[in-house]
């Protein structure tokens, strides 16, 4: 809370009488998903999680990072991010071009991008940190293209 309050220039108190506990604001926290695609084509759909994860990578907010970090180590936060990937992972599925084998597609591209975004954001890990974001895309991208076109 106070690491919040911190970053929002407020006072602790005020973000306490506000969202009434830890919990609450760690569940406003995770509400807050990405846009569903809208591609119809794998070349579109890469292109716009990619796009998403340059926003990812570029500086998430102290909440975001916070929840990150609480998903290791308490259950309750642990399921509410279960529950927000699992919605992710459902939007990605649901636009893939081809059903064979999409939930499990998704599921890949969307663990994918959370991996980097921790190595980047919680370890700073150096070889992460220190290449630029459209280098790290465009190494993505064939991964991305191949979970995300037809499976073959």
């Amino acid at each position: 809370m106070r690491a919040v309050a911190t970053a929002a220039s407020v006072d602790p108190a005020l973000v306490m009488q506000y969202f009434g506990s830890k919990r609450e604001l760690f569940s406003q926290a995770v509400q807050a998903l990405p846009t569903p695609p809208t591609a119809t084509d794998a070349d579109g759909l890469v292109d716009q999680l990619l796009a998403s994860f340059d926003l990812k990578i570029g500086g998430l907010p102290e909440s975001t990072l916070a929840m990150m970090w609480s998903m290791l180590t308490d259950q309750a936060a642990a399921d509410h991010v279960r529950a927000a990937l699992g919605r992710q992972i459902d939007s990605v599925a649901a636009a893939l071009p081809t059903p064979e084998d999409s939930e499990l597609r998704a599921a890949l591209v969307v663990t994918a991008l959370l991996g980097v975004t921790i190595g980047h954001q919680l370890l700073g890990l150096a070889a992460l940190r220190e290449a630029p974001t459209d280098r790290i895309a465009a190494l993505l991208r064939p991964a991305f293209k191949a979970l995300t076109g037809p499976p073959g």
